[in-house]
């Protein structure tokens, strides 16, 4: 090997050393790949002694006598190319020393940059090499392997090996008795190739596992770094999660705290914070002492770069009660003092999370409440940043499942989180209405202490949000309040009934359900009634009567009910056709409900005509007023016709129309009706023949007395829009 080609080597070395995917040098994550070598040479074969790593062929030469070389062997030729066309050609070469150099100068053209890789793509070159990963020739397998741990951060290449199927081939050269410097660059290649969802189940097929695992206890930071990542890439299928448990990968995986390399330290917790969603790696954890290791980590300013992991890991652990139990005295202090002291409004924003996790669990949030954690959780409400302020806001709202807790917030917190509706932010607002819809439900202190912090103006502001959540958690609110008269009678104060207009007509579900709910709550009251009808609400809430979602169809009713209250509103129900909707839902098996029904028979309540018509009873509590009538019995999708209709129809001798009308008067009089069902409009008649005369006159009674005359109509055929009355009197 002459000076050239060990300089050419050297070079090799010089440009690996500087390789930006493969160091960890400082301490700091310098690329993908990438931990400490020690300079310019570690382990890497490329970069250490050249005659060390390729004996027989780097030693210096001793001059002797040439000998005539055989006449079947081709003289040595020395061919020096520029071109990576020319280069590609060699890698059919049966050469071992050829195809090693042809991957040396392949290895330092790819690392030059992207273009560079998709040029040896173009040139067809990739296949070729996925056969020198399978050569028998150690160090040809070796440089082929660092040849794939630089390619593979295309996409494209990625693509055509996953299409090749070469998985196994770059497993396999993690095998034990591969160099160190193989065990990096194939586990390079494989972090790179388990970004995407189908490499990782090449990997996970191919068992790639569990070598990854072993590589974890590599003495070389860049194995581990790289083994680490690919491992962590792994982990987001669920299939893979289950075989790292069988694997027993935490032990390993926790000694990565103790790195010297952030890096490799960070892709760890990453790593355990996506394994600890499940409850049985959480028992691993909790069995390792790894929440010692956490807290150290969140002890130690100088690692504040990993605190949020830290503690991401720890909120998921908290979630089992045996955890806490175990770290109540200890741990969960530490982490409730530092969640509060911290300046670093990352750490509060976490930690705060760790609760709301924690806090699902009632077990956990009676040992939360113990360790007084609404005192900490209202001091982070008054931090200055949006996301601490959220985060805050959500574990109140999982706090507020316990009844001590809710009833600690009553002098604080509640005026905070009042204050918070009115912030810019759309998600501090949704949050912040989410804590208050759980703090006042069917807690009346905490409703009247939202409307002494003047929440109930900032509730209603709230309802023109254009966030759905927040818009549905402000009506709660507002329904909670409006359980107590003193505040319903505040809240009708504000406009509310044509604040809830613009909710009822949102396309939102839930929206939809908690304004609805909202008007059942607060239209108890004439007043608030009228307004209602003034503002239009009434057509919105009669339409939602024909939603397919059984929640709101159910409190549409139920509102329906309470507004039927009094007579005008009824009246506007039935013309925007409420009643006809109600019908129609309690003829059908599905959607019919209590709601319904009630809604349904409270309508008929004013409108007697039609009740009896439909059946044929009256309750003792309906009374007949002017107006009502009886048609007969109408069959079920029968229309039923007002009075006015059934004096415009043909003359009819199958039956006779009755009207019932309370008056005081001694005289006999015929009548022209002209609209509706009220009281009719007096008119002086012709005498009738005796054919339309139903009924004969009786004696007229005393002067201020109370009649009730029963009229018989009869259709004349001559004038189809008058009506033959005969008055019969009784003493009531």
């Amino acid at each position: 090997m002459d000076t050239a080609d060990r300089g050419a080597r050297a070079s090799l070395a010089e440009a690996r050393a500087g390789a930006a995917r493969c160091r960890l040098a400082t301490g700091h994550n310098s690329g993908p790949g990438g931990a400490r070598r020690g300079g310019g040479c570690g382990s890497s074969g490329l970069s250490r002694d050249c005659g060390a790593a390729f004996p027989g062929r780097m030693g210096k030469k001793t001059k002797k006598e040439a000998e005539p070389p055989p006449k079947d062997v081709f003289d040595p030729l020395t061919i020096e190319s520029k071109n990576a066309a020319t280069v590609m050609l060699l890698l059919n070469s049966p050469e071992e020393e050829v195809l090693a150099d042809v991957c040396e100068a392949i290895y330092r053209f790819a690392l030059k940059g992207e273009e560079n890789k998709a040029t040896l793509l173009e040139l067809g070159g990739v296949e070729p090499l996925t056969k020198l990963l399978t050569h028998e020739d150690k160090i040809v397998r070796r440089n082929a392997t660092m040849i794939f741990g630089i390619l593979t951060s295309n996409s494209d290449i990625k693509k055509l090996l996953r299409e090749l199927d070469v998985m196994s081939s770059v497993i396999a050269q993690l095998a034990p008795e591969e160099e160190v410097v193989t065990h990096e660059f194939a586990s390079l290649c494989l972090a790179n190739m388990s970004v995407e969802y189908m490499g990782k189940v090449q990997i996970f097929e191919q068992g790639g596992l569990e070598p990854l695992i072993r590589l974890l206890t590599s003495p070389d930071p860049d194995v581990k770094k790289n083994s680490i990542e690919c491992i962590y890439n792994m982990v987001q299928d669920v299939q893979c999660r289950a075989t790292l448990q069988e694997l027993n990968a935490i032990p390993p995986i926790l000694d990565l705290l103790e790195s010297e390399y952030p890096i490799i330290q960070l892709l760890a917790l990453k790593t355990l914070d996506v394994v600890t969603n499940e409850k049985e790696f959480r028992a691993m954890l909790r069995d390792s002492q790894a929440l010692d290791h956490l807290i150290k980590i969140l002890e130690t300013k100088e690692l504040n770069d990993l605190h949020m992991e830290a503690l991401s890991v720890m909120a998921n652990c908290l979630e089992d009660k045996e955890t806490m139990v175990l770290i109540q005295e200890t741990v969960l202090k530490k982490l409730l003092s530092f969640a509060e002291n911290s300046t670093n409004p990352d750490i509060q924003k976490n930690a705060a999370k760790a609760v709301t996790k924690a806090a699902c669990d009632p077990e956990n949030r009676k040992l939360f409440h113990e360790q007084e954690v609404e005192k900490c959780l209202i001091t982070l409400l008054e931090s200055e940043n949006d996301g601490t302020k959220i985060a805050a806001s959500q574990a109140i709202s999982a706090m507020s499942e316990n009844s001590s807790s809710k009833q600690f917030f009553n002098n604080q917190g509640i005026p905070q989180l009042i204050q918070l509706l009115k912030s810019d932010n759309e998600e501090v607002r949704e949050a912040a209405a989410f804590a208050l819809a759980n703090l006042t439900t069917c807690n009346h202190a905490n409703a009247n202490a939202a409307a002494k912090a003047d929440g109930i103006e900032a509730l209603i502001n709230t309802l023109s949000s254009g966030r759905n959540k927040v818009v549905a958690n402000a009506a709660t609110v507002l329904m909670n309040m409006a359980t107590q008269e003193p505040l319903r009678l505040s809240i009708q104060t504000h406009d509310i009934m044509h604040a809830l207009r613009g909710p009822l007509c949102s396309a939102n579900k839930v929206v939809q359900s908690k304004a609805t709910l909202a008007i059942a709550a607060i239209a108890c009251d004439a007043k608030a009634r009228t307004e209602l009808r003034n503002s239009g609400g009434l057509e919105p809430l009669v339409e939602l009567l024909r939603s397919k979602n059984n929640e709101v169809r159910n409190h549409a009713s139920w509102a329906v009910m309470v507004c039927a209250s009094d007579e005008p509103t009824a009246t506007e129900l039935c013309r925007l056709g409420a009643l006809d909707i109600l019908e129609e839902i309690d003829l059908s098996v599905s959607r019919k409900n209590k709601f319904s029904e009630v809604a349904y028979n409270k309508l008929l309540n004013h409108h007697l005509s039609l009740k009896y018509s439909k059946t044929g009873y009256l309750s003792s509590s309906n009374i007949i007023n002017d107006g009502f009538y009886d048609c007969g019995r109408i069959l079920i999708g029968t229309k039923f016709l007002p009075l006015k209709d059934l004096c415009l129809q043909e003359p009819s001798d199958l039956h006779t129309v009755l009207l019932v009308n309370s008056r005081s008067s001694d005289v006999e009089h015929s009548y022209h009706f002209s609209a509706g069902f009220g009281s009719p409009t007096e008119e002086k008649s012709e005498p009738t023949s005796g054919h339309n005369t139903a009924l004969s006159k009786s004696a007229t009674k005393e002067k201020g007395s109370r009649s009730v005359w029963f009229m018989v109509l009869n259709l004349l055929e001559e004038k189809p829009s008058r009506l033959k009355v005969i008055w019969y009197t009784c003493e009531c």
